[in-house]
């Protein structure tokens, strides 16, 4: 195994959280454009987020779509310290920095409902904070709402099993992730943004660099989606998961936001 590392548990269900499939159900929706890059213009090397040495991914791909989020709203990227995304990893997955080791991992919706509810450290000493305003989950069989999900919202959050071709010992990864036959056992989880596609894969950020995933390979290996509400992006672009207004996707995540 390289020096990177991943850290995605299995994903979970929960019936609270909306699905986009139910909240679209009865629309004929307008088909998503040929393609999108959300990166365009963003520096080349985007940071490890300490992806490098611990199992931190749910939550290093939590700032690098702060990342695609601020550069594209506000055009000045946010990039925030590792102090933040160790903060992150502390209060939603669990870890402790006085055990060794690459900690616990994380569950990405257990993540995405920190976001919701207490929001990502950011700043000095991590008091400021960047919460989100919903979440949706988002069948990842459905390649077009796949695809909304990046166009409207700069992003799509994911959770896929990672074949061992692509975390390489003493190698970087490939540049592009496609489906092949030799070293195909699945070696983890790992968590990460989509932030761009077109008809040959998704604009993937991972270790702080670009790759892509082909759509053979998302369709083999992916198993979990979610379209982020950012409250910013919402504000500076006017789209939102599903096309519902602010006070819909509220009422949406009330089942998860008001729970203890």
């Amino acid at each position: 195994m390289s020096r990177l590392k991943l850290g995605r548990l299995h994903r979970t269900y929960d019936a609270r959280i909306p699905h986009m499939s139910a909240l679209v159900a009865g629309q004929t929706l307008p088909p998503p454009p040929p393609s999108v890059d959300w990166t365009s213009g963003m520096p080349r090397n985007l940071g490890m987020m300490l992806n490098d040495t611990l199992g931190d991914c749910t939550c290093a791909a939590v700032y690098h779509a702060i990342q695609v989020w601020s550069f594209n709203a506000v055009q000045k990227m946010d990039t925030e310290g590792d102090n933040d995304v160790e903060k992150l990893y502390i209060q939603a997955c669990g870890y402790n920095p006085r055990v060794p080791g690459e900690g616990p991992g994380g569950n990405e919706q257990h993540v995405l409902t920190y976001l919701l509810k207490k929001g990502a450290p950011m700043g000095p000493k991590g008091k400021t904070r960047h919460r989100i305003t919903a979440f949706v989950e988002v069948d990842p069989r459905n390649q077009d709402d796949v695809k909304r999900a990046i166009n409207d919202c700069g992003l799509a959050y994911i959770g896929f099993n990672v074949p061992a071709f692509i975390t390489p010992d003493n190698a970087p990864p490939p540049d592009i992730w496609d489906v092949q036959n030799t070293d195909t056992n699945i070696v983890g989880g790992h968590a990460v943004v989509l932030a761009g596609y077109d008809a040959n894969g998704a604009r993937v950020i991972s270790w702080g660099q670009y790759y892509t995933m082909t759509w053979a390979f998302f369709a083999q290996y992916v198993d979990e989606v979610y379209a982020i509400a950012d409250p910013d992006w919402i504000e500076a672009k006017g789209t939102t998961p599903g096309g519902l207004t602010l006070d819909e996707l509220e009422t949406q995540m009330q089942a998860i936001s008001q729970a203890a």
